[in-house]
């Protein structure tokens, strides 16, 4: 078996495994651990292609090296020098050939970058430069490079359901619209702010008229703007409204009556209401069993709190309903509940509930993934918490969606196995 410096130059064409070309020259440097290798057609390989237009032609105009960095070798940094041609394409002039393993002009090979995107893909940029050697902005430009180009080597699947929310970044960039495709869990598109003429944009710009008529369902929050674009450019599509955010307000209300008690009892009691926020938004299912005492102590002492408690518990069960009929039945009683217990934010829930009746209803109409939305703006801000804030919406969208991605085909593998 030969050594790594007495290897043939046929052998090292095997090892780099580049079709159509073949190691004309090596050099190694074992105290710099670098290896350098010089390759260039194969004779049988004749077809050149235009990088320009991607057509063949035939006209060589000059021979030139271009040196690009590989896959490392065991612990030997790789760099490969290519020789190239410039051709004269009858449409695009000269122009340098186009290669496979070369897919733009950054000076790494194809086979690099993917192995750099792969990295970036579960470490945050910082620690993949440090773990290649390379500045942050050059890993941050491969990712980008290798996310477009799995981007545009797929079908992006139709979008027959949507969903709309937004994600708050912060005080310079207030909101980022996402639109969602409910059926594949992958957000679509991003927009900066959350105002009607942001989600009008998405319709105009990124959907044609036939795409707008194909959606049959969107399940939003109780935004108006967003409500208002819907009807103006999808009207056919049922919009359903986000059990999530639904129970987001039955929490505010009551939080709002623990304020109002907080203030209005003293003492003794005013401590025991102090400080259970987070307890009383919390479902009663997902608490342990010193918090559940907690609460019970809380409600022993304060019988308004625990109405208002039990009555956000039991405005959850609306959604079990299949039939829409049952659903208005369950949810005419729940306000029915309210008529004596004199809770003045729980009867304003109950009016924003029926101002939006249609909404909610249409749950049993068409059948929408309702935990989607909240996963896919999870995804994202574990992104923007990883990468510490992105600049580049379009950068952010193409890493969101490639995270949806890899996660849908693990779990279609973990199904099949």
């Amino acid at each position: 078996m030969a050594t790594l410096g007495g290897m043939r130059d046929s052998e090292w064409s095997k090892i780099l495994g580049w079709p159509g070309y073949r190691v004309y020259q090596s050099e190694i440097n074992e105290s710099a651990q670098t290896l350098h290798l010089w390759v260039r057609r194969k004779r049988g390989n004749h077809k050149l292609v235009c990088s320009g237009c991607g057509k063949r032609v035939h006209e060589i105009v000059e021979t030139y090296e271009r040196e690009v960095r590989d896959l490392p070798w065991s612990q030997y940094r790789a760099t490969v020098v290519i020789e190239l041609y410039r051709v004269r394409c009858p449409d695009c002039g000269i122009k340098v050939e186009k290669v496979e393993q070369l897919p733009s002009k950054a000076p790494f090979s194809k086979r690099f970058e993917e192995a750099v995107g792969r990295a970036c893909e579960s470490a945050a940029v910082r620690r993949v430069a440090r773990q290649f050697g390379m500045a942050a902005s050059t890993v941050r430009a491969i990712d980008l490079r290798y996310l477009k180009r799995w981007s545009a080597g797929r079908r992006k699947p139709a979008l027959r359901q949507m969903g709309v929310d937004e994600i708050h970044l912060g005080k310079k960039q207030k909101f980022l619209t996402v639109v969602s495709n409910l059926e594949t869990g992958e957000p679509w598109w991003f927009g900066r702010e959350r105002k009607k003429e942001t989600l009008d944009e998405f319709f105009t710009q990124q959907l044609s008229a036939f795409q707008r008529s194909a959606i049959r369902a969107a399940c939003v929050d109780m935004w108006e703007p967003f409500r208002q674009s819907l009807g103006q450019w999808a009207p056919k599509c049922r919009i359903v409204y986000d059990k999530f955010h639904i129970m987001q307000h039955a929490g505010r209300a009551v939080d709002e009556v623990r304020r109002a008690e907080f203030f209005r009892k003293g003492g003794a009691a005013r401590e025991v209401v102090k400080g259970k926020r987070w307890l009383l938004l919390a479902r009663w299912v997902h608490l342990h069993t010193d918090k559940k005492r907690q609460l019970n102590q809380l409600f022993a002492l304060n019988r308004r709190i625990m109405k208002a408690y039990l009555l956000k518990e039991s405005l959850g069960r609306l959604w079990s309903y299949t039939y829409e009929g049952a659903m208005l039945r369950y949810l005419k009683s729940w306000i029915d509940q309210l008529r004596w217990q004199r809770l003045k934010p729980m009867e304003k829930l109950a009016r924003t509930l029926l101002d939006h009746l249609e909404g909610i209803l249409n749950y049993c109409r068409i059948k929408v993934p309702l935990g989607v939305v909240e996963a896919v703006n999870g995804n994202i801000k574990a992104l923007l918490r990883r990468g510490r804030g992105y600049s580049d919406l379009d950068y952010l969208l193409l890493k969101a969606q490639r995270l949806a991605a890899t996660k849908t085909q693990f779990l279609v593998l973990q199904k099949a196995a």
